[in-house]
């Protein structure tokens, strides 16, 4: 059993068939056991970007239709949801401006921050943080979580 965090930028190839896709949806076999944490932001930021791949014509509407269908489905037994507290927020704050990210994915490094953080001051191991964001991925670095980029697993 392993503990990762997903951004979206990762999470949206569970939905979405592109580089990194089969590996995601890998992380996800049962006889894993894994857990598997995202940033309630991350619903919006997910039903968002399936919407933009059929406005780009990338994706058919009925296949987005499916694919927004699914994970409203999953968001409710496949993910432990992070709520964005006032602590996570002033974390976010402090990384947007130290990191130099967008909004969003400042507060998607501080939810995985403080999941880490609970995780190891448990005794557990820490948690991997997925994101297929280069950007992000530096930061997350920097604020020494584990890191993986799904764009790297075909």
């Amino acid at each position: 059993m392993t503990d990762y965090y997903l951004d979206s930028s990762a999470l949206v190839k569970r939905y979405v068939v592109e580089t990194g896709s089969a590996w995601v949806s890998s992380l996800f076999d049962f006889a894993l056991n894994n857990e598997i944490f995202v940033g309630a932001v991350t619903s919006v930021e997910i039903i968002a970007a399936i919407t933009r791949r059929t406005r780009r014509g990338t994706i058919t509407a009925p296949d987005a239709a499916a694919a927004r269908s699914l994970f409203r489905i999953d968001l409710l037994s496949d993910y432990q949801i992070v709520e964005i507290t006032d602590i996570v927020i002033n974390r976010a704050m402090g990384l947007a401006e130290l990191h130099e990210l967008r909004g969003y994915d400042a507060l998607q490094l501080a939810a995985a921050s403080e999941i880490n953080s609970f995780l190891i001051g448990n005794g557990l191991p820490p948690i991997i943080f997925i994101s297929a964001d280069n950007d992000l991925n530096v930061a997350a670095l920097s604020e020494g979580l584990i890191v993986d980029n799904p764009d790297a697993h075909e």
